[in-house]
């Protein structure tokens, strides 16, 4: 008990040091002086807010957990601390451990295990995207007049016209359709031979805006063009969501500057990028300021995953990676910044996960939830806004029938409640349990980024049993998931396998089809793009209908 005492209190002070530290002393962003701040907000509209709040949701991608200045990085970001210090930072705030899985929760206010893309991400290949029956938060906001527009990566699918972001609620999108590419290029490979362009204004490639701008300026020129053309007394809903920090590791040369000190190289690439992204974001604001927008706007910043240390990222002092569920893999980065908030420069504690902003966001437009849908998010705003407690008590990290790689896994090491061989997480109040194989486990200090190449040697790494695939952990005093506690607390097991039996009964049906070979970029004029055609469908079936036909006219003549 008193081990446990230690403890509980050594992850209080950790806490404190990594999750809930303050700044004070805030720097202005890059390009803004204190009589450019004094300016702003005179554009249109300014001072004559609606009472439907503009909705700037900004996705970063990969950012690990310590990567950001006010968690104690090396790294500078100067917009994001000083964003976060006047808005509230949301320090128990968690996703999923990949790109797909994030978006589409985000996207429908639904666990992954109800909308069938538990497993992975969408590939390149695949004829799948995010099921056309589940509606989306662009379609629910433009039904109560907003105008929604989309800028950055969309990674929930293309295989059809009908996945496109246009045909899922957003008026205009710009941006990339994969989970990654060349930042400056565009393209994208596969496999060997599989490759293709990927950058799309609207439904088309966008061969015009190819002049090789880097992909983070390039999206933020795009979206001080939408916000300087549109009237900021009409609604708008932006969604921006960034490729960056995202591998391959490119940056502008001037964003090395200050990064010259990190010998591995990996992480300086990883800091520039980082850099680049914080000045793209302080340039995002000023144009809100500039035309109009700000004082009835609402900024959410948040990553889609955590950081992958292979590839700059860091996650210290959590535990595991991107791809994960241990902590490493789903606690995020994340922050409410606007002059619509009660309790600014607060910070929250209280359990927040990323489908709570389908419902939060719709509330807030005025806009109405449907009866039928069946949502697992939670409208949060008074939360977050006024420090009351959250409607949230657990979270399904994931329940993935696919990924059985923990081969020691059974019912029996499930008390006959659970297959242990399926990867599966879940949170409620202050329990955390894992079954099969959560993934990449090591912790990573900032010391393994202390040599030129990757450096596993200062990883701290645990040893258990042969053979272990059931984990419990108490997040609240142990947030770095070094003690495990399944052994001691059984009962506590056995309550959380039998709410993970309870959520499988809801679960859909895995989609994750084989490659299709005519997504070939190279079918399609060299583009990755929708390669399934509605018509080809049609003649199948009509192919099918005639012979059907012609069979039973057979069987009539035979008959007589």
């Amino acid at each position: 008990m008193l081990a446990l005492g230690l403890l509980a209190g050594l992850s209080v002070l950790s806490l404190l040091t990594y999750g809930y530290l303050s700044w004070d002393s805030l720097r202005l962003g890059p390009g803004e002086t204190e009589a450019t701040r004094k300016g702003l907000g005179e554009g249109p509209g300014a001072g004559d807010p609606g009472s439907q709040p503009h909705i700037v949701f900004i996705l970063a991608d990969d950012q690990g957990f310590r990567d950001v200045g006010y968690h104690g990085s090396e790294i500078r970001t100067p917009t994001l601390d000083k964003l976060a210090a006047e808005g509230v930072k949301l320090e128990n705030y968690y996703v999923q451990p990949m790109c797909t899985p994030s978006r589409s929760q985000f996207i429908t206010g639904k666990y992954q295990i109800h909308t069938g893309l538990q497993h992975s991400i969408i590939r390149p290949t695949q004829p799948n995207c995010l099921p056309l029956d589940n509606v989306t938060l662009p379609q629910k906001l433009k039904e109560v007049g907003y105008s929604t527009h989309m800028v950055g990566k969309w990674h929930l699918g293309f295989y059809r016209r009908e996945c496109m972001p246009t045909q899922r609620g957003f008026d205009t999108f710009f941006g990339s359709l994969l989970g990654s590419g060349d930042y400056y290029t565009h393209f994208k490979c596969d496999s060997p031979g599989i490759c293709g362009y990927d950058l799309y204004e609207n439904d088309n490639a966008a061969w015009d805006h190819d002049n090789g701008i880097y992909s983070t300026q390039m999206y933020t020129q795009k979206v001080q063009q939408i916000l300087a053309s549109h009237n900021p007394r009409k609604p708008i809903f932006l969604y921006i969501a960034y490729q960056a920090v995202h591998s391959p590791l490119q940056a502008p040369g001037k964003y090395f500057e200050h990064y010259r000190s990190i010998n591995n190289i990996n992480r300086r690439r990883y800091a520039a990028m980082l850099a680049c992204l914080d000045e793209a974001i302080n340039n995002v604001t000023l144009a809100l300021k500039k035309y109009g927008y700000y004082e009835n706007s609402i900024i959410i910043y948040s990553s889609d995953n955590g950081g992958q240390p292979m590839a700059g990222g860091s996650n210290w002092p959590l535990r595991g990676s991107k791809g994960t569920y241990w902590e490493g893999g789903i606690r995020a980065v994340g922050f409410v910044h606007s002059p619509l908030l009660k309790n600014k420069g607060s910070v929250c504690k209280e359990l927040v996960h990323i489908t709570d902003w389908f419902p939060t966001l719709i509330t807030l437009a005025e806009g109405q939830i449907d009866e039928d849908i069946q949502l697992d998010g939670y409208d949060i705003w008074e939360t977050i806004s006024e420090g009351r407690r959250s409607p949230r008590v657990d979270i399904l990290h994931n329940i993935d029938p696919i990924y059985t790689k923990a081969k020691n896994g059974s019912w029996a090491a499930g008390y006959g409640i659970w297959n242990t061989a399926i990867q599966s997480a879940i949170r409620v109040n202050h329990w955390k349990l894992l079954t099969g194989n959560p993934g990449y486990s090591d912790w990573v200090p900032p010391q393994a980024f202390s040599n030129a190449g990757p450096n596993r040697w200062h990883n701290e790494r645990v040893s258990w049993s042969a053979g272990k695939t059931v984990w419990l952990f108490n997040i609240t005093a142990d947030p770095y998931e070094r003690v495990d506690l399944s052994a001691r607390y059984p009962d506590v097991v056995k309550q959380l396998l039998r709410r993970l039996s309870q959520f499988n009964k809801t679960a859909v049906p895995v989609r994750y089809p084989p490659k299709d070979p005519r997504s070939n970029p190279k079918l399609n004029g060299g583009v990755w793009g929708p390669w399934f055609k509605e018509d080809e469908k049609k003649k199948k079936s009509d192919k099918s209908k005639g012979a059907n036909k012609q069979k039973k006219n057979k069987n009539k003549k035979k008959a007589n």
